[in-house]
């Protein structure tokens, strides 16, 4: 009876840690800014002023150079394959389909704590897309994907 309750709990506990290990990989957080033609996304290091610069970059597109995407992710341990973070974007429609593209970028998981990384489109590939709709940032290993953060109108 003993040996039936020990082999019961053992599984439970095995159960249990795969699927906190799975938990621990994941996107966090995707804060999209706009650039500045200095490439600058705020003019202080205030909050209130970030989203005040942010306002400004929107309502006149013509001092914007591009876009950041800052994305938290977290992944515990160590990986079998590399992890790569993918940020997907959307443009205004300009014809029958809107503009997009794919920013990409290796990432090494490990540590306790979270992980910011940004990934920035600038130049021609800013201005083919144009105002950006709507934005997917995922997490992969391989060919699978471990997490998601997307947009509303995704």
């Amino acid at each position: 009876m003993r040996r039936t309750i020990f082999l019961f709990s053992l599984c439970c506990l095995l159960v249990t840690a795969s699927s906190a290990e799975a938990a621990a990989i994941r996107v966090i957080k995707v804060l999209p800014h706009l650039l500045d033609l200095k490439g600058r996304h705020t003019l202080a290091p205030s909050l209130y002023e970030r989203d005040t610069y942010q306002a400004y970059l929107r309502h006149h597109p013509e001092q914007c150079s591009g876009m950041r995407f800052d994305v938290q992710w977290k992944a515990r341990g160590t990986a079998a394959e590399p992890l790569k973070l993918r940020v997907e974007v959307r443009g205004i429609a300009r014809g029958d389909l809107p503009g997009k593209t794919v920013l990409e970028t290796d990432v090494q998981p490990g540590g306790w704590f979270s992980h910011w990384t940004p990934l920035t489109i600038t130049g021609e590939e800013y201005k083919k897309i144009g105002e950006v709709t709507a934005w997917r940032a995922t997490l992969w290993q391989g060919d699978r994907l471990l997490s998601e953060q997307k947009s509303f109108l995704w």
